[in-house]
C-alpha cells in the first residue's frame, strides 16, 4: 500500500490585492491567478488549505534588523520623502518601491513561509506550499530584487529548532543570494541553487563560491548560461540533488520554485517547460523528507500560474488534464488554453561538455564534507508562537472558534462537477470594492501580545555558541 503524504497549502485571497507599481513586473496578482486553477482543478480536495498568520515584527527581526523592519513597517507611498536617508540606505535600487500596504504584504508573504515551517516541526503534515513565499533576494537590512522580508531564512529558522540540518534547493533562474548569504558559514544549512551566471542579476553565484569556515562546502552553485531545457536541467538535477542528500541527509528540504526559470519569461532566459520544472519538485518529493515548498520570481503571469498549478497537482500526487477547466481567468491562457507552458526554439547555450564539467566540481566539493555533519551543542531559541489555549493565562486564549476560523471553508471554492455526492457549485461572495474590502488580518495585534523575547539567532548562526543546551536531534 502506497504512503499518501498529508499536503497543507497557505493562501490569503488578500496578496492579490497589492500592486508594486504601474508597470512594474512583479504582479501579487499571480497568486490569486493560481488559487483560481489550482481551484478549478479540484486539487483543494486533496490538501489542507490554511490561511497564514501574518508575521510579527517579532518574527522578522529573527533574521532582519530592529530599524529595518521598523522602516518597512512606517514607510509609505505618502511619507516615503520623509524617510530619504534610511530609504537610500534600506532600498538601494530601484526595484523595490515603496508601495501601498508594502508591510501588510510582508507579513502576508513571510507568515505563511512561518506557518509552513511549524506546520512541518509539529508533524501535522509532510509537505507545506506556500506560493506567495520564495522571496530569496532580501538581505538581513537591506531590500533587493523585488524582495523586502526574506520569508525563506525566516522559515528555515524555525526548521533548525527542530532539525540538525536543512537543505535549501533553489530552482528560480536568479541565484538565491539572500539566502546563501544568511547560512554561508555554518554547517546547519546547505544552499543549493541552479541559476543564469555572468552578467545577470544579482551576480553571484559562482561555481568557487562554496561557503566559509565552518561552512565551507555547503553553499553549492551550479552556474548555467542561457537556454537551458529540461532534458539538460533534469539531468544535473537529479544527479547533483541525489548526491547532496546522500552526503547531507537533511532533516527537512524548503524548494523555492522561482518560475522566471520557464521558456518565455519576461526577464529570464531558461527554456523550461512547466514539466519540465515540475520535475524537480516530483523529483525532490520522492526522497519522503519533510518539504517546504515556496514560489519565488515569474513574471509572465500566466505562465506562472499554470506551473505552479502543475506543481501542486504533482505535490498531492493528482494527476490532471492538459486541458484548463473553466476559471475566472480563463481568457489569460488563450489561444492554446492548455496547462502547459512549452518550450520553444530558442538556443542552448549549454553543452553537455560544459554541464558534465561543472557538475564534476560540484560533486567533488561535496566528497570534501562529511557524511551527517555532527552539531554543536547550542541554544535553542524560544518560539515565537502565538499562545495556544494551554497557556496558562487565561486572558490570552485563543478560543476554539477563532482557531476554527483559519481554516478555509469548503464553501470558499467551487468546481464544475455535476454529478455525483461531492458536487460543490456554491459561488463564493465576490467583494464590491476587493482593494478597500480586504479581509481582517487573522491575527488583531491587539488580541494576544507576544510574551517571548526575540532569538538571539543571527544571519551567520554562529556555529559555536557558549551554551550547554543540546540540539534535539532529527532522527529520534
Amino acid at each position: 500500500m502506497t504512503y499518501k503524504r498529508a499536503v497543507s497549502y497557505y493562501y490569503d485571497n488578500d496578496v492579490g490585492n497589492f500592486m508594486f507599481n504601474p508597470g512594474h513586473p512583479m504582479k501579487p496578482h499571480r497568486m490569486r491567478m493560481t488559487h483560481s486553477l489550482v481551484t478549478a482543478y479540484g486539487l483543494y480536495k486533496h490538501m489542507e488549505i490554511l490561511r497564514p498568520s501574518r508575521a510579527t515584527k517579532t518574527q522578522m527581526t529573527a533574521f532582519h534588523s530592529d530599524d529595518y523592519i521598523e522602516f518597512l513597517a512606517r514607510v509609505t507611498p505618502e511619507n516615503a520623502e520623509n524617510f530619504g536617508p534610511h530609504q537610500n540606505r534600506f532600498f538601494a535600487g530601484d526595484d523595490c518601491p515603496v508601495f501601498e500596504g508594502l508591510f501588510e504584504f510582508c507579513e502576508l508573504s513571510a507568515g505563511g513561509s512561518i506557518d509552513g515551517a511549524n506546520k512541518l516541526n509539529s508533524g501535522d503534515s509532510d509537505i507545506v506550499i506556500n506560493w506567495s513565499g520564495g522571496l530569496h533576494h532580501a538581505k538581513k537590512t537591506e531590500a533587493s530584487g523585488f524582495c523586502y522580508v526574506n520569508d525563506i531564512v525566516l522559515a528555515i529558522l524555525q526548521l533548525l529548532r527542530k532539525h540538525q540540518r536543512v537543505l535549501y534547493i533553489d530552482i528560480d533562474v536568479h541565484h538565491g543570494d539572500g539566502v546563501e548569504e544568511a547560512f554561508y558559514t555554518t554547517d546547519r544549512v546547505m544552499t543549493v541553487s541552479f541559476h543564469k551566471y555572468g552578467e545577470y542579476f544579482p551576480g553571484t553565484g559562482d561555481l568557487k563560491d562554496i561557503g566559509l569556515h565552518r561552512g565551507r562546502h555547503y553553499a553549492v552553485n551550479f552556474p548555467l548560461k542561457d537556454g537551458i531545457g529540461d532534458e539538460s536541467y533534469e539531468y544535473i538535477f537529479q544527479s547533483v540533488i541525489t548526491k547532496v542528500i546522500e552526503f547531507y541527509r537533511p532533516g527537512a528540504i524548503v524548494l523555492q520554485c522561482g518560475a522566471d526559470s520557464l521558456a518565455g519569461d519576461r526577464l529570464g532566459c531558461f527554456n523550461l517547460s512547466a514539466r519540465g520544472h515540475g520535475a524537480c519538485a516530483a523529483f525532490v518529493k520522492t526522497f519522503n523528507i519533510p518539504l517546504l515548498v515556496l514560489g519565488g520570481g515569474g513574471y509572465s503571469i500566466r505562465n506562472v500560474a499554470r506551473a505552479w498549478t502543475y506543481e501542486t497537482s504533482v505535490l498531492v500526487g493528482q494527476e490532471v488534464s492538459d486541458e484548463l477547466p473553466f476559471n475566472e481567468y480563463y481568457n489569460y491562457y488563450g489561444p492554446e488554453y492548455q496547462l502547459n507552458v512549452a518550450s520553444n526554439n530558442m538556443d542552448d547555450l549549454n553543452s553537455r561538455t560544459y554541464l558534465d564539467k561543472i557538475k564534476a566540481t560540484v560533486l567533488e566539493n561535496l566528497r570534501n564534507l562529511p557524511f551527517a555533519p555532527s552539531v554543536q551543542m547550542q541554544e535553542v531559541p524560544r518560539d515565537i508562537e502565538i499562545p495556544t489555549e494551554d497557556e496558562e493565562d487565561p486572558e490570552i486564549r485563543i478560543s476554539e472558534s477563532y482557531s476554527y476560523s483559519r481554516v478555509a471553508r469548503y464553501y470558499e471554492y467551487s468546481d464544475s462537477e455535476d454529478e455525483g455526492d461531492d458536487r460543490r457549485d456554491i459561488e463564493p461572495i465576490p467583494l464590491a470594492n476587493p482593494q478597500r474590502q480586504r479581509q481582517r488580518s487573522l491575527i488583531p495585534h491587539d488580541l494576544v501580545p507576544i510574551k517571548s523575547p526575540r532569538n538571539g539567532l543571527t544571519s551567520n548562526l554562529s556555529p559555536h555558541p557558549e551554551s550547554e543546551v543540546e540540539t534535539e536531534s532529527d532522527e529520534q
